[in-house]
C-alpha cells in the first residue's frame, strides 16, 4: 500500500492515523497456538471494523500479539484497546475452553497493561515489516516481550 492509499477521509477531515499495539497474556504465559492466533486475528478484525478502524497487520506468538491499526480521529484509542482486549478475551475463552487452564485464579486472558505506539513520521511500510518479522516461533521456543 502506498502512502496515498493510507490517507482516509471522514465527513469533515482527512487523516492518516496508525497505532502499533502489543498485548501480553496474563503472567506472560505461552498460551496461543497457531489456531488460536488465526481466530484471534479474525475477532480483532471484526472489532476494528465496528469502530470504523482497520486491522492492517496482525502477528503474534504464544504470549503476545502485535497489531497495526488504522483508525479514524473520532475513535479514542483507549476505548478501541479495551474493546479489542475484552471481546477477544471473552470469545477466545468461549471458543477455546482449554485456554482457562493457563489462568491461575484469574478469568482474564490479557495482562492489564499494553503497548501503544504512534507512527509519527515512521513510514507505515517499515512498521508493517516489523510486525511481519514477529513470526510465530517454533512450538516450545519461548519468546518474551517486556513492556
Amino acid at each position: 500500500m502506498t502512502e496515498d492509499e493510507d490517507i482516509r477521509t471522514g465527513r469533515h477531515c482527512v487523516f492518516v492515523l496508525h497505532a502499533h499495539l502489543v498485548f501480553l497474556t496474563k503472567y506472560q504465559r505461552d498460551v496461543f497456538a497457531d489456531r488460536h492466533l488465526e481466530r484471534m486475528e479474525e475477532i480483532m478484525r471484526d472489532v476494528c471494523a465496528d469502530f470504523g478502524a482497520e486491522l492492517r497487520e496482525f502477528d503474534g506468538a504464544g504470549s503476545h500479539v502485535h497489531l497495526l491499526v488504522s483508525f479514524p480521529p473520532k475513535v479514542a484509542l483507549s476505548k478501541l484497546v479495551n474493546s479489542l482486549k475484552g471481546v477477544s478475551s471473552r470469545r477466545m475463552r468461549q471458543e477455546f475452553p482449554e485456554l482457562a487452564a493457563h489462568y491461575y485464579r484469574a478469568s482474564r486472558l490479557w495482562s492489564g497493561s499494553y503497548f501503544a505506539g504512534s507512527l509519527a513520521g515512521a513510514p507505515v511500510a517499515e512498521l508493517r515489516e516489523y510486525v511481519e518479522r514477529q513470526n510465530r516461533p517454533a512450538r516450545g521456543a519461548p519468546q518474551r516481550v517486556s513492556l
